[in-house]
């Protein structure tokens, strides 16, 4: 199979996925730059895009090699609740620097909103869609490829940011940072797949809190939920990490939550199998959030290339399921050159004092 050509006619979100193509995301941008230094961990915010935008522009295009043609701007928190007189420059630059690599590929360019601190404080809906109504004004500006509304536990906030979104005409998908268990009003993920849809979302899905496993339990009941005559096309990117442990908060409500998370970082071998099992789930968008590093992607489009029909540019560098390695001088790992080795390991931590499973705070 060869690796993917030179720029091509660029096709819709829509147009893809009703052609039944995967449609692979990016991944982490936050805990990403915080752990290269670039982005303060507390607010979240990514004024990194205008102080620091070579360290964005580069993971944007490590994503791109690795085999994302979606560029989602990084424009999370950036609302100007969160960002004040800065939040208009933060998402015209993060637009900016999306299109930029998006055009070194097949890839398109998604404007992306997520949950306000105003919905939590007051639950105002004319100030919280008029703070989505200012971020929509620079993405339509910018002429973005479509839209997101992501990371919202409340299914409320999440239909007000749809019916905000939609006017512009473009493709909205819409995902819920909710696990099994549905938001923080019970909402259950049926009932939310529904309520977004309704309020016009031709994507719907789950990004973020929870781990692979997990967000594609979410991602069945949210299909399930949508079977009543209801369409959508089906979205996750789920953390990079394992957190089978997760109370309904998901990830922030455990004691390594932001910055001991590194021993539950998902393989390269994990991901392939949520590739897979989302696939076969249905689902035709498939990416990651937080701790989803580009190596994970390209796991992502090195399981589904023979449905893509090309391999990602950074899997020159990558031997499919540790091909590679029968390079190796030594025989032992020459002998793990082989897919039954990776898919059935069972690796180790390395941490013999440390349990398994934690207590979440809350």
């Amino acid at each position: 199979m060869a690796p993917a050509g030179g720029p091509r006619a660029k096709k819709g979100i829509l147009e893809r996925l009703e052609n039944g193509e995967v449609v692979v995301g990016d991944g982490s941008f936050l805990l990403t730059l915080e752990k290269r230094g670039y982005v303060k961990a507390g607010l979240w915010t990514p004024e990194v895009v205008v102080e620091y935008p070579n360290a964005v522009r580069q993971l944007h295009m490590e994503f791109l090699r690795a085999g994302s043609n979606v560029m989602q701007t990084f424009t999370f928190s950036a609302s100007e609740d969160n960002k004040e007189s800065k939040w208009e420059d933060v998402n015209a630059a993060a637009c900016d620097l999306a299109r930029e690599v998006a055009g070194k590929g097949d890839a398109l360019v998604a404007g992306g909103i997520c949950q306000t601190s105003a919905y939590t404080h007051h639950k105002d809906e004319a100030r919280v869609k008029q703070l989505f109504q200012r971020q929509l004004d620079v993405f339509a500006r910018k002429n973005v490829d479509f839209l997101i509304a992501e990371y919202f536990e409340h299914a409320e906030e999440a239909v007000w940011a749809v019916e905000v979104l939609k006017a512009l005409g473009k493709p909205v998908a819409a995902t819920m940072c909710i696990g099994p268990d549905g938001d923080m009003h019970g909402v259950s993920p049926g009932e939310c797949a529904v309520k977004l849809v309704k309020a016009g979302a031709a994507i719907v899905g789950v990004n973020c809190r929870f781990g692979p496993s997990t967000s594609l339990k979410t991602m069945k009941l949210m299909k399930a939920g949508l079977a009543a005559g209801l369409e959508a096309h089906l979205m996750v990117q789920s953390l990079g990490f394992h957190t089978p442990d997760c109370g309904k908060g998901g990830f922030v409500d455990l004691p390594e939550y932001p910055s001991g998370l590194e021993p539950r970082a998902a393989t390269r071998w994990d991901i392939q199998k949520y590739a897979r099992e989302a696939y076969k789930l249905g689902v035709r968008y498939i990416g990651g959030c937080c701790g989803f590093e580009p190596y994970h992607i390209r796991a992502i489009a090195e399981e589904l290339a023979p449905e893509r029909g090309f391999w990602p540019p950074a899997s020159d560098k990558h031997g499919s399921w540790g091909s590679s390695f029968n390079m190796h001088t030594k025989p032992w790992i020459r002998a793990r050159a082989r897919r039954e080795y990776w898919e059935n390991l069972l690796p180790a931590s390395g941490r013999p004092f440390c349990p398994s499973l934690s207590q979440p705070d809350v």
